[in-house]
């Protein structure tokens, strides 16, 4: 047990209260990190008090891990080094500030994503962060993570609508940066360095959005295509048309048939799934010229889709890592981050990499240039498994690509660094964690580089 739990508890409760910390051994297994376990789980109410828990943790020295709903801690970063307490963030779940006229959203951190796009339905708007586990994931979560929505085909990552943010650095000081509008210039943005470090720089407190109007009308088509070079070719002649579609995804037959279990697909070797947004004259426009491209790439089917297929086809694509690790227990996916126009000649070499280790997969990959290879072994570590991911790792970078592992069993990853080799920016982010955790008490080891 940690100095802090053994001989200052008194103190822990005194900043949160006593019914909001939690020592009980069988308790604390909901927040184990890769098998480590730690001491004690806190739930602050406010973000002056995660500031207080995380001075107090800086001068006891001890390693502090910060979450939401826990839909990805077993999976995402390598093992913590430390690991001492964890900071459960799911009381700061309110809604701040939100002006519908300006659209602009102002959230804590721990408020679920399901019960943000409810409040911003009622004044038809929205966000566009579609991403797995959606039911359940909070804000904090999901930004840290730094998951990805198929929206972002349209809309961009939340770097594009993230106005401003609070959080906590590694001493214990409540900072604050970018704004709460959408013209903010004051400042530089700092907050989008917690975006996707897992918790390693600080723990996000509040955080500032510009929102969406609903789409008015949205209309979703499937395309069937033989050869990966022509399905890819579709997807690239979207991309250079005036087109503008709101989502844009390509995945093989493996994929297709985890989805068959949600959507009535038809059964091809490669589906383009693509969706649009506007009036009627604009939806039909759309359906012309995609119709047109879509026979000029050879496939061998081009439907429009229902509103409940389409519905359903759509939270597919979504829940994507949610289903593949439903399916098997020893899944791992890749994240490969090639230029759009390359993916017609890595998405083949990642497959071929893994027929030749016999092993099986599936592939989703969005048209703004990002593939998930899942791998799913029999067993959850084995040489050839331990072979196949280490060659994915090794030949991304000659495709000018960065591979990383986002879910991944922890088992494999006591072989393997789901991060891949640290670039040459590595020196960057090791003065950047000493200078936003000076203590390095944020997950530590827990980011690229053991960072």
């Amino acid at each position: 047990m940690s100095l802090l739990a053994k001989a200052m508890p008194s103190r822990i409760g005194d900043i949160v209260g006593a019914a909001n910390v939690t020592e009980d051994t069988a308790e604390l297994a909901a927040y184990e990190v890769d098998g480590v376990r730690p001491s004690a789980s806190i739930r602050p109410g406010t973000a002056e008090e995660v500031a207080e828990l995380v001075k107090l943790a800086a001068a006891e020295k001890l390693a502090v891990i910060p979450m939401g709903a826990r839909t990805k801690l077993g999976t995402i970063g390598m093992p913590p080094a430390r690991y001492d307490l964890a900071i459960d963030l799911t009381r700061l779940d309110r809604v701040i500030s939100y002006d519908p006229g300006d659209l602009t959203v102002s959230v804590e951190a721990g408020i679920a994503l399901a019960k943000l796009a409810a409040t911003l339905a009622e004044h038809k708007q929205f966000l566009p962060l579609e991403v797995s586990f959606f039911e359940r994931a909070t804000m904090g979560g999901t930004l840290a993570s730094g998951v990805d929505s198929p929206l972002r085909q349209m809309y961009g990552t939340a770097r594009d609508f993230v106005l401003g943010m609070e959080f906590v650095t590694g001493d214990g000081a409540l900072a604050k940066s970018g704004g709460r509008v959408v013209k903010n210039v004051s400042g530089y943005d700092l907050h989008k360095l917690m975006l996707g470090a897992i918790g390693s720089l600080g723990i996000i407190t509040r955080v500032n959005f510009k929102t969406f109007p609903l789409p008015a009308e949205t209309r979703c088509w499937l395309a069937a295509f033989s050869r990966v070079e022509d399905a890819f070719a579709f997807a690239q002649d979207i991309r250079k048309s005036p087109l503008a579609p709101h989502t844009l995804d390509i995945f093989d037959s493996h994929a297709s048939a985890l989805f068959r279990g949600r959507a009535q697909l038809k059964k091809s070797d490669w589906s383009v799934a693509v969706s649009a947004t506007g009036n009627e004259n604009v939806i039909e426009r759309c359906e012309r010229d995609l119709q047109a491209m879509a026979r000029g790439a050879s496939a061998s089917a081009f439907d429009a889709l229902d509103t409940a297929a389409a519905s359903e086809l759509r939270t597919a694509i979504r829940e994507f890592p949610t289903l593949i690790t439903q399916r098997s227990a020893n899944a791992l996916i890749l994240k490969i981050t090639p230029l759009p126009a390359q993916m017609a000649k890595v998405v083949p070499r990642l497959q071929s990499i893994a027929v030749n280790s016999a092993l099986s997969f599936a592939t989703l990959a969005r048209g703004t240039g990002l593939v998930y290879f899942a791998l799913l072994p029999a067993e959850r570590k084995t040489p050839a498994l331990v072979r196949c991911v280490e060659e994915i790792l090794s030949v991304a970078p000659r495709d000018n690509c960065r591979a990383t592992i986002p879910w991944c069993p922890l088992e494999l990853k006591r072989e393997i660094n789901v991060w891949g080799v640290p670039g040459e920016d590595f020196p960057l982010m090791q003065r950047v964690k000493q200078a936003f955790d000076p203590h390095n008490i944020f997950a530590p080891g827990r980011f690229v580089g053991g960072l």
